[in-house]
C-alpha cells in the first residue's frame, strides 16, 4: 500500500530542479522526456502544495518528531521493515500483471520468508539471504504497456502525482491483497495500518522535508524530484537504461 507522502518523492538538494522552460506544452505526441513534468495545472497545484506543506508543519511534522523522540532507531527500523513487508503481495501482483513471473516469485518469496522467519516482517531475512526488494505498482504497470504520465498534480498530504500514477494509486489500494485481510480504511485494522504506514513514511522523509526548506522553489523541486523518481521506476519495468536519482527513500535495512 503505497501512500507516498510528499517526502517519499522529494529529492535531496543534489537533485536538479526543472524550470518552467523544461515543461513541454503538448504531451499528446508522446515526445515528452521521461524526466520532465507536464504541469498545465500549476496555478491550482501551487496553492494545493502550499496547503499540504502547511498541514505538514502544523500536524504531521510534530507527530513525526514526537514519534522519533520517543522511539529508538532500532524500533523504527523494525516498523519500517514490517510496513514494507506488507506491501510485498501487492508488488507480486503487479509483477504478474507486467508479465514478469521471476520478479513476482521473488516478491512472494520475500513475503513468505520475512513473514515467518523474519517474525511478521520485523526483520528482512530475505535480503540477508540475497533476495533483494524491488518496487512495483499499477502506475508502473500502466507505463509498461505504454500509458503516458499525463499532467502533474499535487494532492495535499498524499503528495505529488501524475494522472497515470494517480489512477494507479487508486487501483493499488483497491486491489491490495493485504487490504482484503485488514479491511478498508474505515475498519480498525485498516485505519491502524494506514496510520502506521503514514507515520513511518513521514518520519523516514524528514531529511527530504528539511531539504525543501533550503530550496529556491520547493514546489519546482518537489515536482522535478517526483518526475525523475517515477521515470526511474518506469525504466525498471520497461527495460530502458536509467539511473535512479539520489532519493532518501531506500527500502528499510535489515
Amino acid at each position: 500500500m503505497d501512500l507516498c507522502l510528499a517526502a517519499a518523492c522529494i529529492a535531496t538538494p543534489a537533485a536538479a530542479a526543472a524550470t518552467p522552460a523544461d515543461i513541454p506544452a503538448d504531451p499528446s505526441a508522446g515526445s515528452v522526456a521521461p524526466t520532465t513534468a507536464y504541469d498545465p495545472w500549476e496555478p491550482v497545484n501551487r496553492p494545493l502544495f502550499a496547503l499540504g506543506m502547511g498541514v505538514d508543519r502544523a500536524v504531521l511534522r510534530p507527530i513525526a518528531h514526537g514519534y522519533v523522540r520517543v522511539t529508538p532507531q532500532a524500533v523504527r527500523n523494525r516498523v519500517s521493515s514490517m510496513v514494507y513487508n506488507l506491501g510485498e503481495p501487492s508488488t507480486a501482483l503487479e509483477d504478474v500483471l507486467q508479465g514478469r513471473p521471476g520478479r513476482a516469485g521473488r516478491a512472494t518469496l520475500r513475503f513468505v520468508v520475512n513473514s515467518t522467519v523474519g517474525v511478521l516482517g520485523l526483520f528482512d531475512v530475505a535480503r540477508q539471504w540475497g533476495v533483494a526488494p524491488h518496487e512495483a505498482d499499477f502506475g508502473q504497470t500502466l507505463a509498461r504497456y505504454g500509458a503516458q504520465p499525463g499532467p502533474y498534480l499535487y494532492v495535499p498530504v498524499v503528495g505529488p502525482l501524475n494522472l497515470r500514477d494517480g489512477v494507479g494509486r487508486v487501483v493499488d489500494v483497491a486491489t491490495d491483497p493485504v487490504g482484503f485481510v485488514t479491511g478498508p480504511l474505515t475498519s480498525t485494522p485498516g485505519a491502524a495500518r494506514w496510520g502506521v504506514t503514514s507515520l513511518d513514511q513521514r518520519a523516514s522523509g524528514e531529511t527530504a522535508f528539511r531539504a525543501l526548506e533550503d530550496a529556491t522553489d520547493p514546489y519546482v523541486t518537489t515536482r522535478s524530484a517526483y518526475t525523475q523518481y517515477r521515470a526511474a521506476i518506469v525504466a525498471s519495468a520497461t527495460g530502458e537504461p536509467q539511473a535512479l536519482p539520489d532519493f532518501d527513500i531506500d527500502p528499510p535495512q535489515p
